[in-house]
């Protein structure tokens, strides 16, 4: 498989999915999130691959967020659009039949949070960090974090994270029950595809049963709600000075409208 902003690799049944993009810490794209939908699609149909892991290309980030400068001049409905196509990309990671695990080397924030969150396991390195600083620029989540972070760390935490934006680190992470494993970043592949390697010694139809059923508890509409929300912030001003703020590398001056 050949992408522009990712590579693929495939090794004792196992297609590793890399974000290339480390000069800009893997933020993603349109193009990036359609290309992981493809992937992941290749992955669940090649009958030769049992498991998968997505990870960021370098050592400072595994997805530091969505590339902010495709959000600029974004109408209403063009927000909910937007939303809407990468819930649908980390559906397909969450509802696939194969295990995915992410491999969290570095910042895992906004769109990399939520990304790592769709995968059904986390592991992360000594160094990573994780949150949803969205309401920095005057928005929210969108691509499914409102409803993932609650369902992996519980309402009153998942709250504080959203509406703070601030960051926590891998222990921390692992504490909430957000990460299953925390490891050097030396060793964070290896760990990856030990825990496959355990995974891939399964019946592989009991594993998509477990997949399946596991997700069926979380069955919600607040997913329709987070694209109806997030549409709604291109229609604002803090929207605007977010962006304009964080493009100036200055702080936000938020006024409520």
């Amino acid at each position: 498989m050949t992408f522009e902003n990712l590579v693929t690799t495939i090794e004792n049944n196992i297609l590793t999915i890399t974000i290339n993009r480390p000069d800009k810490l893997n933020a993603l794209t349109k193009k990036t999130v359609e290309e992981i939908g493809i992937a992941v699609k290749k992955g669940e149909s090649d009958s030769s691959i049992r498991a998968m892991i997505i990870t960021g290309a370098g050592q400072k980030s595994f997805v530091a967020g969505a590339d902010i400068t495709e959000f600029i001049g974004l109408t209403v409905e063009q927000g909910k659009q937007l939303a809407q196509a990468g819930q649908n990309v980390f559906r397909s990671i969450e509802t696939s039949s194969k295990p995915i695990i992410a491999a969290v080397n570095g910042f895992a924030l906004g769109g990399g949070c939520e990304l790592s969150m769709a995968c059904h396991l986390r592991i992360a390195s000594e160094n990573a960090k994780f949150g949803q600083p969205e309401v920095n620029l005057g928005l929210i989540a969108g691509y499914g974090g409102t409803q993932r972070l609650i369902q992996y760390i519980g309402k009153t935490k998942a709250t504080e994270l959203h509406m703070t934006g601030e960051m926590i680190s891998a222990e921390q992470a692992l504490h909430l029950g957000l990460v299953n494993y925390v490891v050097p970043q030396d060793q964070l592949l290896a760990k990856c595809e030990e825990l496959l390697g355990k995974i891939k010694t399964k019946a592989p139809k009991a594993i998509a049963g477990v997949i399946n059923s596991i997700n069926a508890y979380f069955k919600t509409d607040g997913f329709a709600t987070e694209v109806e929300e997030f549409g709604k912030c291109f229609a604002t001003e803090d929207f605007n000075e977010g962006v304009n703020a964080f493009i100036e590398k200055r702080k936000a001056d938020f006024v409520g409208r």
